[in-house]
């Protein structure tokens, strides 16, 4: 199971001063050099964390695999067939949202996501849906053409009872057997930290988990590799 590393917040600490320290860059590389197979970034519209600049160089340092979260803007098509990432998460965008709150509606947007899916995966560039845990969202998915689907796990991460915990991760369960079925690939990830991540992890079929905040917050306690080293061995462990 591959584990991508979000370094978002890295930016949103650097832009709360609008300067150049902490550098993302400098800790995708680190996240990168301790054992991570991904990073990935959410370029936003309004630019709050991430910026153009920040995208460009990534793809030209970083060594693993580079996924760009964005919203299916001709905009962000533009950015994302001219950098050519790895791959391409398409996300719902709120402008007023902290984070994002949760999947794509892929049969209400399916004539926008389509569009946007061709355009990406003719130029080379394999597309997930982020997606909420629901099968019918999956099935969607295959229909627009994604080649992976990425689960939200957001409600299974903010669950107060170990009941509603355990519903809510039999939802991502059976979302991601739908997707296997389909022959689609299938990625979690949202919420996820060191305490809740392993059940999870022990999802079969399971191609990767996308982590940002819960990695990021440790890392300002014990450092970046320290804390990537951390989430490895909570994941490969389960």
């Amino acid at each position: 199971m591959i584990l991508s590393v979000n370094v978002d917040h890295v930016a949103t600490l650097r832009q709360a001063r609008r300067g150049n320290q902490p550098d993302p860059v400098a800790a995708a590389v680190l996240a990168t050099l301790a054992g991570a197979d991904g990073i990935t970034v959410h370029l936003r519209e309004d630019r709050r964390h991430i910026q153009d600049r920040d995208l460009r160089i990534l793809k030209e340092t970083v060594t693993s695999d580079l996924n760009l979260e964005m919203a299916a803007t001709d905009e962000m098509l533009s950015i994302a067939l001219a950098i050519k990432p790895q791959m391409v998460t398409l996300v719902p965008e709120n402008r007023l949202e902290l984070t994002t709150e949760g999947g794509l509606n892929p049969a209400r947007g399916r004539d926008a996501l389509m569009r946007a899916v061709d355009k990406l995966q003719s130029a080379g560039i394999p597309v997930s849906l982020f997606i909420n845990p629901r099968v019918e969202d999956v099935e969607e998915s295959k229909k627009i053409g994604a080649a992976m689907v990425e689960i939200h796990t957001g409600l299974y991460a903010d669950s107060s009872g170990g009941g509603q915990r355990l519903r809510e991760l039999q939802k991502i369960a059976a979302a991601v057997e739908a997707a296997l079925l389909l022959d689609l690939k299938a990625n979690a990830g949202h919420g996820l930290d060191y305490g809740n991540v392993r059940p999870v992890a022990q999802i079969k079929g399971l191609r990767g988990l996308y982590i940002g905040h819960g990695i990021v917050s440790r890392a300002v306690m014990v450092g970046m590799e320290r804390a990537v080293r951390d989430m490895l061995e909570a994941v490969r462990g389960a």
